[in-house]
């Protein structure tokens, strides 16, 4: 039987990946919804009854994966589109916003929302102390989107603007040499004492938290489950015996220099 009306979209962030660290209104998202969208690992992570139906695909499938989430919302389905972290956070939300832009007139009547979702970042920053504890910036270093040079540029300002800075999408096995290449310029416009956190895996049972000097802070320290956060020139280090350190930016400027 056709369905005659719109049905609804929602774009919902699954945490960084220990359900704790989803969101009671993600649950209750997920709980609601019959068709769920999204890629193969957080397809995974649910726990989906009998009558709800799965549709994985893989990672580069991002604009596809909304076209098809929301041929099937406009035929009446109570579609989810699944991301890890937060989906508004180079992730499904603006994939699926594209799509409607480009897509059918149709798809702008779905019911569509975006729920929020604890972002890498932010799992990271808490277990080192908050190191986001004043301005910062989040920067893709992929370059499948953008060009490396834009990448380039992006980090100079930040960094000659005092922004801490996490890095998404650090390293893959296609661009082996790119976080590299971002510790050196970085490394020409901050001090060599910058703290340099390495976050894997944050949230789960093979969560890995290192924190590092910008001198020493190397490519090969990071993989894709990697968010690494750069440090401003503010960025203070406690040191504590026994205990890890506590890594953070105080909330007030006070006059840092690269």
């Amino acid at each position: 039987m056709t369905k005659s009306a719109a049905g609804s979209l929602v774009v919902v962030g699954l945490g960084p990946g220990s359900p704790d660290q989803m969101t009671p209104e993600a649950a209750a998202a997920i709980v609601g919804s019959e068709d769920f969208f999204g890629y193969f690992p957080y397809i995974d992570r649910l726990s989906l009854r009998p009558d709800q139906r799965r549709h994985a695909s893989d990672n580069r499938e991002e604009l596809a994966r909304a076209k098809a989430a929301l041929a099937m919302a406009a035929e009446g389905g109570k579609v989810c589109v699944v991301s890890g972290g937060d989906p508004g956070v180079f992730a499904m939300a603006a994939a699926v916003c594209e799509a409607i832009e480009d897509g059918p007139a149709e798809w702008r009547d779905i019911d569509v929302s975006v729920i929020p979702g604890v972002t890498a970042m932010l799992a990271v920053a808490a277990r080192a102390g908050a190191p986001l504890g004043h301005d910062f910036c989040a920067i893709s270093l992929s370059n499948n989107l953008k060009p490396w040079e834009i990448i380039e540029k992006r980090l100079v300002a930040a960094a000659e603007a005092g922004f801490v800075m996490a890095f998404y999408n650090p390293i893959s096995k296609a661009r082996p040499h790119q976080l590299d290449a971002a510790f050196d310029i970085l490394r020409t416009h901050l001090p060599a004492d910058v703290p340099v956190i390495f976050g894997r895996a944050a949230g789960r049972a093979d969560e890995v938290i290192r924190t590092v000097a910008l001198k020493d802070a190397a490519g090969n320290m990071a993989d894709m489950a990697t968010c690494v956060i750069v440090g401003s020139p503010e960025t203070r280090i406690i040191a504590r015996d026994g205990r890890p350190p506590l890594v953070y930016s105080p909330r007030s400027y006070r006059g840092g220099s690269a």
